[in-house]
């Protein structure tokens, strides 16, 4: 960034440390006046509208390598000047709003991040990585986490730690305490010297990596000083009735203290810490304020305005470039969180996302341009099956036939060897995942299908989780009925086969009445009579909350789409996550899905999507969109990704309507492939799983820490400097 050299104006002045991007008013214009340029500080002007944070203020250090700080000319009174004097003002004052012009026409003017102070480097560095999903499951960030420890650990060995929230309710299961050692003993006793209590230990996942827990309710007894210093250090002001937030901001100050702890201990080896997401983001700007000698990487999977701002509008990314974030944030009531984000993205020295989708997005919601992107990936050998993943997907397919069975034949039959199970499922936001597209698509296929000679079956799950009240009673009981009738065959079975064992041992050929007694049959009769019923299937296992908002009850009433005998395309919308332990349908995710056929995921705001990419770990065929980041990363890197496995469907520049008739294309191809044509694009797909293993996309977050050091002159882990002297 140039610096501002105004020593020829002959004034009274004040000199003060910015990090040369403070170079316009409150209001965002350029402040030029008779030879006379101000750089306001946070603390000489009044508090900005409604808390408005201006993050660079606040997170103000010197970023400048060698240049001498600016000087900032203030004065009251009018100045008397010689003809010198004067024509040295003016030349001044033409450099200055020459400058001034050259920066504003900069693409980021204010995204120079706030750099920490040098210090001695004799040691390799060390990587923190901080989020509110360390050994606690909330979402998406814990997946990423988990899976990349194995690969972080083989990069960093122990000089990489993992840091999250104490929670006590998951701490037993994902935690194991041990003994804290060299500057993590240190670090910890002084933390609870402080009266933080924290948790050393290992995240009991693959690779046991190191944990650091903290136990943000003890900094609660301070929330009233440390929400001071947000306003006043950033002019974000906090609510005192907001739980969230609370925790938000009390993990934020623990962090900060750990780490201004650590540069105490540490002199000689450079820090990183990457930061995940905005719940992690208070220690961002915290750090660059107390110029802590901290490189900090602050990554977002995805925005949180953007998440409000995607479900409540129908054309989301082409209105993007016009909207106001602020005036947003306020609109949904997430204007402090709003300024936590924007706060981390502008304070963190490296600003990644997780795909370009998302970085186009937080370009336009928080004012900053990622520097790079790091995509998420899959720990694939846990899905790896080698030769097996063919038989699971038989085996699981069964497991999912009893529960077809189960729900729909009481009231009619077709032929499981000619029917094709589609699945969707993710976070329960309707429009967000494209659950409308597909619900849209299954109707048109339904109708396609309806004169289609010798059709097959297709029954579509919907697993995602809504707020229920209860599994529905007639959904569980045609599954009991079905466990009692597989039982009374069971017996049955072993009756007739000791029978037959026993006249063939005689040397007699017995006929069917020889072999099933009348008691028996009576009782095979009773059973079946029992399970049969003479109303459809229904569309739902659970009793909804609020049965008669749900949009996805709504559109598939709307479509008439009620599981009726002659419909091709079944629906079963099963608000609640499977696992092997459910009611109905006794499968794990992983298995569920590795007996499915194809994964359907037409997002239209999907920031990475994982779901697709598990599909394809699995060996099972998915859609994706566009619009996602997974997506938009197949797109960009594998040609003729369809005809490989993985359609991505063109929602960014296609209608609803557009979107939805591509997407019954395909299904409709799918359906006419022949068995042996379904099995060969299960290998190709599974072939191609090896794309998305960490071990092939950890170079993403190597590149992004490499950055983070460069930019504060360390070297790169593994380097090699030599100098001359």
């Amino acid at each position: 960034m140039a610096q501002l050299d105004l020593e020829s104006v002959a004034a009274p002045a004040t000199t003060h440390e910015t990090d040369g991007s403070n170079i316009k008013s409150g209001n965002g214009q350029s402040t030029v006046n008779q030879a006379k340029v101000e750089f306001p500080m946070a603390e000489d002007r009044p508090p900005t509208p409604h808390g408005q944070a201006e993050f660079m203020d606040s997170t103000a250090t010197p970023t400048d390598r060698t240049a001498e700080p600016h000087k900032v000319l203030q004065t009251d009174q009018p100045m008397t000047l010689s003809m010198t004097e004067t024509n040295a003002a003016a030349k001044a004052e033409m450099r200055a709003t020459s400058l001034l012009e050259e920066l504003d026409h900069l693409d980021t003017p204010t995204h120079l991040p706030p750099i920490p102070p040098k210090r001695p480097m004799l040691e390799p560095p060390l990587l923190f990585e901080i989020g509110w999903e360390v050994c606690w499951q909330l979402g998406g960030i814990y997946t990423v986490l988990r899976t990349k420890a194995a690969m972080m650990l083989r990069l960093w060995g122990d000089r990489y730690c993992l840091i999250g929230p104490y929670n006590p309710l998951t701490a037993p299961v994902e935690f194991e305490p041990a003994e804290p050692h060299g500057h993590m003993r240190q670090c910890v006793q002084r933390l609870q010297d402080a009266g933080i209590p924290c948790y050393f230990g290992h995240w009991m996942i693959t690779g046991r990596p190191q944990v650091l827990l903290l136990d943000y309710r003890a900094k609660f007894r301070d929330l009233p000083t440390d929400k001071y210093l947000m306003w006043s250090d950033h002019h974000i002001s906090v609510p005192d009735n907001d739980g969230e937030l609370n925790e938000v901001i009390a993990f934020g100050f623990a962090v900060t203290e750990f780490f201004r702890i650590l540069c105490d201990v540490l002199t000689d080896q450079p820090v990183l810490a990457h930061f995940h997401e905005w719940m992690a983001g208070v220690a961002v700007p915290r750090i660059a304020h107390l110029q802590l000698p901290v490189s900090t990487i602050f990554t977002t999977h995805a925005t949180l305005l953007g998440r409000y701002l995607a479900s409540d509008n129908s054309d989301f990314y082409n209105h993007l470039p016009f909207l106001d974030p602020e005036a947003e944030a306020h609109k949904y009531l997430i204007y402090p969180r709003y300024q936590i984000e924007k706060a981390a993205a502008h304070a963190a020295v490296v600003f990644t996302t997780v795909s370009e989708v998302t970085a186009y997005e937080a370009e336009k919601l928080l004012g900053r341009r990622a520097d790079t992107i790091l995509p998420n990936g899959l720990n694939i050998q846990r899905f790896a099956a080698l030769h097996e993943f063919q038989n699971l997907h038989r085996q699981y397919k069964e497991k999912i036939h009893e529960f077809v069975m189960g729900h729909f034949f009481p009231a009619y039959t077709f032929d499981l060897e000619n029917t094709i199970y589609l699945v969707t499922s993710g976070r329960y936001e309707y429009r967000n995942k494209g659950m409308d597209v597909f619900i849209e698509a299954l109707y048109r296929l339904n109708q396609r299908l309806r004169y289609l000679p010798d059709r097959p079956t297709l029954v579509a799950f919907i697993i995602t989780k809504a707020p229920v009240r209860h599994v529905n009673i007639s959904a569980l009981q045609n599954q009991t009925m079905f466990e009692e009738l597989k039982r009374t065959c069971r017996d049955l079975q072993e009756e007739m086969g000791q029978k037959l064992f026993l006249a063939a041992a005689q040397g007699k050929f017995s006929d069917s009445s020889d072999l099933l007694s009348s008691d028996a049959m009576v009782r095979l009769k009773r059973a079946v009579h029992a399970w049969r019923s003479g109303q459809n299937p229904i569309i739902v296992t659970h009793d909804l909350v609020n049965d008669q908002a749900d949009p996805t009850l709504a559109h598939l009433r709307h479509r008439g789409l009620f599981n009726g005998a002659d419909d091709a395309v079944k629906v079963v919308f099963h608000p609640q996550f499977v696992t092997q332990t459910g009611p109905l349908i006794h499968l794990d995710y992983e298995q569920f899905v590795r007996g499915c056929h194809v994964g359907i995921f037409p997002s239209y705001y999907e920031p990475w999507g994982y779901t697709p990419m598990e599909c394809v770990a699995l060996g099972v065929p998915a859609v994706t969109t566009d619009l996602s980041g997974f997506g938009a990363y197949v797109r960009r890197h594998i040609p003729e990704s369809g005809e490989k496995g993985i359609c991505v469907l063109n929602r960014r520049y296609r209608s609803f309507d557009d979107c939805c008739n591509e997407l019954v294309d395909y299904l409709f191809n799918l359906v006419r492939m022949s068995r042996r044509e379904r099995i060969e694009l299960r290998n190709k797909v599974e072939r191609l799983s090896e794309l998305f293993d960490w071990s092939a996309l950890v170079r993403h977050y190597r590149e992004a820490h490499d950055m983070a050091l460069e930019r504060v002159g360390a070297p790169k882990p593994g380097r090699v400097e030599i100098r001359m002297i």
